[in-house]
């Protein structure tokens, strides 16, 4: 198991993400969570959640037309990369050492995909699991694999 001092862990879905870092004690806190701007919204206050409509030239008849792309799914391939952008910065200015990406498969190959040289350079692992709203306290066991338990001293 790898001891990395300056572990960065992204744990994110598609609408929210939590920039986590182990303690001394090995123990995890959130140091910033973020929400998508779209996280709240109705498709409608995305964009149209009509189908537009069309008419065919030997009939009077409407008929709707299914949209191309979901507002909403569009909106978090969006914050995926707006969070791979992040990444990016944060790895330019040396701001973690380690990084493990915690999303689930989607969002996880949508932030893997915008992540430039230096930041992909640093990953140390990725799991495709949707551990946003398990709290801090019980990330533990899911990511074993990179940190260590928590040790208290007594």
């Amino acid at each position: 198991m790898p001891e990395h001092h300056d572990l960065l862990i992204l744990i994110a879905d598609g609408e929210h993400a939590r920039f986590v870092r182990p303690a001394a004690d090995h123990a995890l806190h959130t140091q910033e969570a973020i929400d998508s701007p779209a996280a709240h919204q109705r498709s409608a206050d995305l964009g149209s959640d009509r189908p537009g409509a069309a008419f065919h030239s030997t009939s009077t008849a409407h008929h709707a037309v299914a949209p191309r792309h979901d507002p909403h799914d569009l909106a978090k391939e969006h914050f995926a990369k707006d969070l791979a952008a992040r990444l990016n910065q944060a790895a330019a200015q040396d701001a973690f050492a380690a990084l493990v990406l915690v999303a689930p498969p989607h969002t996880l190959a949508t932030i893997q995909a915008g992540l430039d040289a230096t930041a992909r350079g640093r990953v140390v692992g990725a799991l495709d699991k949707d551990l946003v709203k398990t709290p801090d306290h019980e990330l533990g066991p899911h990511l074993r694999d990179w940190v260590r338990p928590v040790h208290r001293q007594h």
